[in-house]
């Protein structure tokens, strides 16, 4: 693909992602968070092998995927979807996104305590410092604020990020040969379940009332966020790299604010916008090396 394509393919990834966090929100008038999480999964799983099939890769997972099928379908899946679902269901989904572009964040931090390759340097911790600095802003918002996002949420949210995170440097662990679509589809069938057992142990009815805003943003978490996006990633990942496949957590931001606040009438506030600047200073920082090495390629 040219470098045209590939940013079309970026901006588009950015959209469908940071307008599911609204979506996420729209949809709990009719099903409950992890319920809604267990539902799209069941889905998204069923899709995403079904692609993987018709495409002609293998399906069938050897001894050598267990343990990153295991990981990710807990990890990611189950924990990180499971408390990103709850947590969501309380703040606006501009804050939502802005607290998950700690992710790549995190990652540095974990990597760094749990693999020989990622060495704590002033700046990575400076940066995540920062991370952590602007999701307290969020959180902890001044005596002046109007509107001040649940703070229960956002710590949910984080705790969503942290197991991201957590779970995908373990994934760096492994040498799994299932392909990437094929293992992501096992992950989500792996946690679709836990997710259904989480919904019920917590005592959410295990019913949906069917209204057309329900039905549209459910259809698009598992249709456009979900399917679609997911393989968008994975072609994205493939040509453009880890690097700058996570700046997509710094674009969807702006998306969901604007979703937001047109489907939903949401308020943007300044400690928001705060928040995310300082997050994104704390990126820069953890991924100072990375970014240059992106930028000198792309000037090339």
């Amino acid at each position: 693909m040219t470098r045209h394509e590939n940013l079309f393919g970026f901006v588009a990834l950015a959209a469908l992602w940071g307008a599911s966090y609204p979506a996420i929100r729209a949809a709990k008038a009719g099903v409950d968070p992890l319920l809604m999480a267990a539902l799209r999964f069941d889905a998204i799983g069923l899709v995403v092998l079904a692609y993987a099939l018709v495409r002609g890769q293998r399906i069938w997972p050897g001894a050598q995927d267990a343990r990153s099928i295991l990981v990710g379908g807990v990890g990611i899946v189950a924990v990180h979807n499971g408390l990103l679902f709850v947590g969501q269901a309380r703040v606006s989904g501009a804050v939502g996104a802005v607290v998950l572009a700690t992710v790549p964040i995190w990652s540095v931090g974990f990597a760094a305590a749990f693999l020989d390759t990622a060495r704590p340097t002033p700046s990575r911790v400076a940066g995540v410092c920062l991370g952590l600095i602007g999701t307290a802003i969020l959180a902890v918002p001044g005596p002046m604020a109007v509107d001040a996002p649940d703070p229960l949420g956002v710590g949910l949210l984080l705790a969503s990020a942290a197991a991201f995170a957590l779970a995908a440097v373990g994934l760096r662990r492994e040498s799994p040969v299932l392909g990437v679509a094929a293992r992501q589809g096992w992950m989500m069938l792996v946690g679709g379940p836990l997710l259904h057992v989480a919904s019920v142990l917590a005592g959410e009815p295990q019913t949906i009332t069917v209204t057309p805003r329900v039905v549209i943003a459910f259809g698009y978490l598992v249709l456009a966020a979900g399917v679609a996006g997911y393989l968008l990633y994975f072609g994205l990942l493939d040509r453009l790299g880890p690097v700058e496949i996570n700046l997509v957590g710094y674009v969807a931001p702006v998306f969901a604010t604007l979703v937001g606040w047109y489907w939903l009438d949401e308020v943007v506030s300044v400690g928001t916008v705060v928040g995310f600047l300082v997050i994104c200073v704390g990126f820069a920082l953890v991924k100072r090396p990375a970014l240059r090495g992106a930028l000198r390629g792309a000037s090339r």
